[in-house]
């Protein structure tokens, strides 16, 4: 007996207001067609079954699911590959997330899905992305917000030659010297340098960067994006270093940048 034709691995995106104050409707920040597409798909692998099963509350209440709830096939990837990432590192091999592509190879349709924004950018899925192309499953990214382009957009740096660069290190001393690293890199090259941080870390990381940056490199950061309280800010350091107003705070989650 022939195998069934695999279904196909969809890139769910999720509103960018997991973890914040508040939320917007969600109709307002993803389309109809990928919320109807995430409808369809009773097979899904997540960062965090639980927001999951919210995000899908979300969209019941707009397009009926196909399965309710609760009957949903939900999955979770491992905390091992949160702590390390989809790539492995430090000696570690990469995750194999083929196991978790069985109901595609099965012929289901799958998601993948993280808290917020483009699940495998900036969130663990890149593994799951992978696994697909080698089983042959057809991978289709749905439209939706990605907050790094959003604040890279919005933040007035280059455009045109960027870097996402991960969390900085939690470490003072490590953070200071990866800071002048990034800015080292972004001055030469006129290469953005983007990158996060765990929201109650928010204030430690910005008082770092006002500290540690030259005087002229330009800093910004964007926060609840797609939130009717956004706030996006672009200035040199110069201007921030007299500034004590509207600055990170340590709720919501912001997306960093530095460059020319």
């Amino acid at each position: 007996m022939s195998r069934p034709a695999p279904g196909t691995l969809y890139l769910v995106p999720a509103p960018l207001d997991f973890g914040c104050d508040s939320q917007v409707p969600v109709q307002d920040a993803l389309p109809a067609s990928t919320l109807q597409a995430a409808a369809r798909l009773t097979h899904w692998v997540c960062e965090n079954a639980k927001s999951t099963r919210a995000y899908l509350k979300r969209v019941d209440a707009l397009y009926p699911l196909a399965l309710p709830l609760q009957q949903q096939q939900i999955t979770e990837l491992p905390r091992e590959v949160h702590k390390r990432g989809d790539h492995g590192g430090k000696g570690s091999a990469p995750f194999d997330a083929r196991p978790l592509l069985a109901a595609a190879l099965a012929g289901h349709d799958m998601g993948l899905v993280s808290e917020a924004g483009m699940p495998a950018v900036a969130d663990p899925g890149s593994s799951v992305v992978r696994a697909a192309h080698d089983l042959d499953i057809p991978v289709v990214p749905l439209v939706g917000p990605v907050s790094l382009l959003l604040a890279l957009a919005a933040s007035g740096l280059n455009g045109q030659n960027f870097a996402f660069v991960g969390y900085l290190p939690q470490d003072a001393a490590e953070r200071i010297q990866r800071i002048k690293e990034l800015e080292t890199v972004a001055l030469r090259t006129g290469q953005t340098q983007l990158f996060i941080e765990t929201p109650y870390r928010n204030a430690a990381l910005w008082q770092a960067l006002v500290q540690t940056l030259q005087s002229t490199t330009r800093l910004a950061y964007a926060s609840g994006l797609t939130l009717p309280e956004a706030r996006i800010r672009s200035q040199p350091v110069r201007q921030w270093r007299q500034q004590t107003t509207l600055l990170p705070d340590n709720r919501t989650p912001v997306v960093f940048a530095l460059g020319l």
